[in-house]
């Protein structure tokens, strides 16, 4: 009977050590070694293998996976590197086994992150393509006007990332207060968004990610309701099925690919299609975004 072979990051997740993003970048950095000996990336593993990162063996998670809502104070790092950040997600809860958290939220944000020892569901919560609500209360400096509310909810180029900002929903809920529902997560993107605009955050707290919310003390963690891990189980194999539709869609076969015309002498331009030189400077009007006015620093 042929062995069972698992990709190596996968078997990191698996057993609750961290994502396969991380994993990748551990198996990158030459921390996980396979019977003593550093492997390649993409190597796969069999249940015989003795997988260890940093000189820890790891070993298969048969447990119940772990997912917990936490609080997650102002001045806490969601980073799983406890030598690095003494500040860090990990030894604020203590927990009794290895978990992670799902995504990040800056130092100086607080509100909702998922901890969780399951690798696998890491990726599908956070692929932006899949458009899972997250859900923010933020205070700024000034009164917030209703320009201001427009602006943030049509998306704003943010030069530094070379990114513009999807669409959302905002709300505004007092002079400095506004609610916004972002399906992405670029880096500080409410922070850059409304520096854009020259606007300070002052206080920024997540208090929902999909069908979850903040319910809990800050500092504080609760485990998932029956009723909300199987509403979350549904809402991420519904979105997996759009997303590999929509990859199939976009990525036709090279036998499904239409077959492009090769231009004759005899063809005829149609009257109604304007020419490269009629277009001003020769080249077509295209919009251009607009650049950022002010810097991160």
């Amino acid at each position: 009977m042929e062995e069972k072979l698992t990709r190596l990051n996968k078997y990191l997740s698996e057993a609750g050590f961290c994502s396969r993003r991380e994993g990748d970048k551990l198996i990158d950095a030459g921390r996980v070694t396979i019977n003593g000996v550093v492997p390649e990336m993409g190597t796969k593993v069999s249940p015989n293998d003795v997988v260890a990162v940093d000189g820890e063996i790891i070993k298969n998670n048969t447990d119940k996976p772990i997912y917990l809502a936490f609080n997650k104070p102002v001045g806490i790092v969601c980073t799983t590197d406890t030598s690095v950040e003494k500040d860090n997600i990990i030894d604020y809860i203590n927990y009794p086994k290895r978990i992670f958290p799902i995504g990040r939220l800056d130092k100086l944000s607080d509100g909702l992150i998922f901890m969780t020892d399951d690798g696998d569901i890491v990726n599908k919560i956070l692929r932006a393509s899949n458009n899972h609500d997250k859900e923010y209360v933020v205070t700024v400096d000034k009164p917030i006007s209703q320009t201001f509310i427009n602006r943030m909810a049509s998306g704003i180029y943010l030069e530094d990332l070379d990114r513009t900002t999807k669409k959302c929903s905002v709300k505004k809920i007092d002079s400095h207060t506004f609610r916004i529902i972002l399906t992405q997560g670029l880096n500080r993107q409410i922070r850059r968004m409304c520096e854009y605009l020259t606007y300070e955050v002052t206080s920024l707290r997540r208090v929902r990610i999909m069908n979850i919310k903040l319910d809990v003390p800050v500092g504080e963690y609760r485990e998932f309701t029956e009723k909300e891990l199987k509403t979350l189980h549904l809402l991420l194999e519904d979105s997996t099925k759009i997303h590999e539709a929509k990859t199939a869609k976009d990525s036709p076969s090279r036998s499904s690919r239409p077959v492009k015309d090769t231009p004759t002498k005899d063809r005829v331009k149609p009257k109604d299609q304007p020419n490269r030189e009629s277009t001003k400077g020769g080249r077509p009007n295209r919009e251009r975004p607009i650049r950022n006015r002010r810097k991160d620093h």
